[in-house]
This record gives C-alpha cells, sequence and structure tokens, in this order.
C-alpha cells in the first residue's frame, strides 16, 4: 500500500475544503464565493443559492444575482440580508438583485483575519488527523506482518515530510487571503 499517496488524498481534500472556506470570508472585493452557498428556501426545500440563480461580479464592488425562476426574488433577497455573517444588504429592481460590497474598517479587517486563522488550523487538525489513520493503518500492517519494521519507519518519514510540505502549502493560502484582506 502507499500509504504517501493515501495521506496525500486526504490531505489535497482538506486544502480544497480550506480553499471553498475561504471563498465565503468577505474581503472588501466581490466574489461570488460570498454568496454562491448561502440557504434560500424555495419550491418547499432549502437550496444553495447557485442552483437557482446566476451569480455575476461586475465590478470589484458589486455581486449580481439573477433568479432564473422571478417569483424566487424575495426568497433570496430575504435570504442574503438574514445572513449575519455577511452583514450584506441585497437591493431588488425586480428583475436582478445587486449587493454592495461596503468597505471594511480596520476592526472588521482584523477579525476576518482571525476567522482565517481559524479556518487555517482546522485544515491543520484534519491533515494531522489523516496522517495519523495513515501511520496506524501502517502500524496496524506491521503487526500483522504484511510490513517490515523499516517500511514503517520510512512510512512515518514520509508521512512528516509530506504533512510538513501541505502545512507550508496552508500557511501560502492564508498569507495570500490575509493581504487580500487587509488590503484596502
Amino acid at each position: 500500500m502507499d500509504y504517501t499517496k493515501l495521506a496525500e488524498r486526504k490531505f489535497n481534500d482538506a486544502i480544497d475544503h480550506l480553499n471553498s472556506e475561504l471563498a465565503g470570508v468577505r474581503s472588501g472585493r466581490a466574489s461570488s464565493g460570498l454568496v454562491d452557498s448561502i440557504r434560500v428556501e424555495v419550491y418547499g426545500q432549502s437550496m444553495p443559492l447557485k442552483t437557482i440563480a446566476t451569480i455575476t461580479t461586475p465590478d470589484a464592488k458589486t455581486i449580481q444575482i439573477q433568479p432564473w425562476d422571478q417569483s424566487n426574488l424575495a426568497f433570496i433577497e430575504k435570504a442574503i440580508s438574514e445572513n449575519q455573517n455577511l452583514g450584506l444588504n441585497p437591493s431588488n429592481d425586480g428583475r436582478i438583485i445587486r449587493v454592495s460590497i461596503p468597505t471594511l474598517s480596520e476592526e472588521t479587517r482584523s477579525q476576518l483575519a482571525k476567522v482565517v486563522k481559524e479556518k487555517a488550523e482546522q485544515a491543520n487538525i484534519s491533515m494531522r488527523n489523516a496522517r495519523h489513520e495513515v501511520l496506524n493503518t501502517a502500524k496496524a500492517e506491521q503487526k500483522a506482518s504484511t510490513i517490515t519494521q523499516d517500511q514503517l519507519i520510512k512510512a512515518q518519514k514520509d508521512l512528516d515530510k509530506l504533512i510538513d510540505d501541505y502545512h507550508t502549502k496552508v500557511q501560502k493560502i492564508i498569507q495570500d487571503k490575509e493581504k487580500e484582506i487587509m488590503s484596502v
């Protein structure tokens, strides 16, 4: 069994999850990732906004949402305005919903930077747990005599190097997001 490939798959899942979580963090710049996962109550069920509307960013400070069914305008507007994490105020012109992204205050920027660091720590914890699982699998195989002690030690060293590389990737992602948040 190739333990590094197994761990790498799990690490990549953690990185992908981190990137999707960070897409929803406001940075003072319009991004469809801010609103596309907002849940909207339509047709008797809760659906992500991206499944019922087209989301575009015509400029750096505006998100434009055009529902495929015009009867959903009020539901979309309500879902966006009720989302306390974003604090956005949508405007409805009868066809399209426009959301202006306000400039972030210094206090808000520092709070968002803390949120970003928390999300990074969650990704790091997820990767450490994945490394632990893979290592336990290798140890179990070594006890069952399907691999040797030397193979176990090599797997452990490879996993340690791999997780260090992925922690560096997480740090780079976080630095880039913090720079984006802190830039005015």
